[in-house]
């Protein structure tokens, strides 16, 4: 059984979601809720959940401001909004999870379900929680990016990641230093992450870290050999905006 608090500044809302966890999340027990960061502070110390529900948007504070109170965070996280929020990609760099308003229950099973694997393989939560607040403070300059994989959360820094690779719905992410990590996100998703960084969607395949170009071989659409020597080919349609792309930087 997965503990949790509810942390909403709307009554409504609070019980809205408690009572969807009690039919479609019997895993969940909702053992407390808050409707402010003062309160969620308190709430939280106090009953030591496992699990806390915090709504981003709320009076005199929000939900990061919360977070930033704690000297340690022992419980995991699941965001709710009721907006497509500034911080939904700082959450994603996280590899935390967040919930739109209003709350479908396909995507709320579905992040309980990691929140339930994860307690029966246990990942720093702290890590995932530095790399948030690092990146709200400036996401364009985000330095580090928490990776799920097959057994929890790999923390690495972006300019480390050569390429990445698709394989069905995971992604194989190869670091300068040689070794890969499997992550549970799709291709796309990273092409997203990366959208504002010197990263390039140059085949369905495959994501790479212009960075780490060391040579462009001609072709009909050609080739990069990246950093590490392999081979990453490049599509006829996204070969003459790689070579602007290059030529500018």
């Amino acid at each position: 059984m997965v503990n949790a608090v509810v942390v909403d500044d709307e009554k409504k809302g609070r019980n809205l979601l408690t009572n969807v966890l009690s039919k479609y999340c019997p895993e969940i027990k909702v053992i407390n809720e808050a409707e402010n960061i003062q309160e969620a502070y308190e709430v939280i110390n106090k009953t030591n959940p496992n699990l806390v529900f915090l709504d981003i948007e709320m009076p005199n504070g929000n939900g990061f401001d919360l977070l930033k109170m704690f000297d340690r965070i022992n419980f995991d996280v699941i965001f709710t909004t009721a907006y497509a929020h500034y911080a939904i990609k700082a959450i994603k760099h996280s590899a935390l999870d967040y919930l739109l308003k209003p709350i479908d229950i396909d995507d709320l099973q579905l992040a309980v379900c990691k929140v339930v694997k994860k307690k029966k393989s246990p990942s720093n939560i702290e890590d995932s929680i530095s790399v948030l607040l690092s990146s709200l403070n400036d996401q364009k300059s985000a330095k580090k990016i928490a990776i799920p994989d097959l057994d929890g959360i790999t923390l690495v820094k972006i300019k480390n990641i050569v390429k990445c690779q698709s394989s069905s719905n995971y992604t194989i992410i190869y670091m300068e230093d040689g070794t890969k990590i499997t992550s549970t996100r799709t291709l796309k998703e990273y092409d997203q992450l990366f959208e504002d960084m010197p990263f390039m969607r140059v085949h369905n395949s495959n994501l790479i870290n212009l960075h780490h170009i060391k040579r462009f071989v001609k072709g009909e659409g050609g080739y990069v050999v990246m950093s590490d020597n392999s081979e990453v080919e490049v599509s006829r349609r996204r070969k003459a905006y790689l070579l602007e792309t290059i030529a500018n930087m």
